[in-house]
């Protein structure tokens, strides 16, 4: 008897991105963007909510720092959704969990913690590096 979704994992000793990882995937990343969207839409009604002036100088101020805060998370969640859509567009013409920089399979403990990665850990840690460098130039 096939176990059910929930109780798959993936596992190494599978061929890399069958139909049942991809599906896996899938069904984490989906999942993912759905509780996002949710914290978003939750977030939207708290800055509606707050948009009563402050009389209080402080307050108002509190508020403000509360608002930026709210909006930056937003951005962040706007930001991830693009990242997700565009792992999911990757299963979809068979991209995904490959390394864009080496073409080399993206370990699957990798994809389990970021399923948007899009490079090897050996690649991201080159590319961190770099980035390391030249911002201290």
């Amino acid at each position: 008897m096939a176990s059910s979704v929930k109780d798959y994992r993936p596992s190494d000793n599978e061929p890399f991105m069958n139909e049942r990882q991809r599906d896996y995937f899938r069904a984490k990343l989906l999942a993912w963007k759905e509780e996002i969207l949710e914290e978003s839409r939750s977030t939207i009604a708290t800055l509606q909510q707050d948009t009563v002036p402050e009389a209080d100088l402080a307050d108002r101020a509190t508020s403000e720092t509360d608002r930026g805060l709210e909006l930056r998370t937003r951005d962040r969640q706007r930001k991830l959704i693009a990242k997700i859509e565009q792992a999911l567009r990757r299963i979809e013409d068979g991209s995904y969990g490959y390394c864009e920089e080496t073409g080399e399979p993206i370990s699957l403990s990798r994809l389990e913690a970021r399923p948007i990665a899009t490079l090897s850990l050996e690649a991201q840690e080159r590319h961190e590096r770099r980035e390391r460098v030249h911002r201290d130039d």
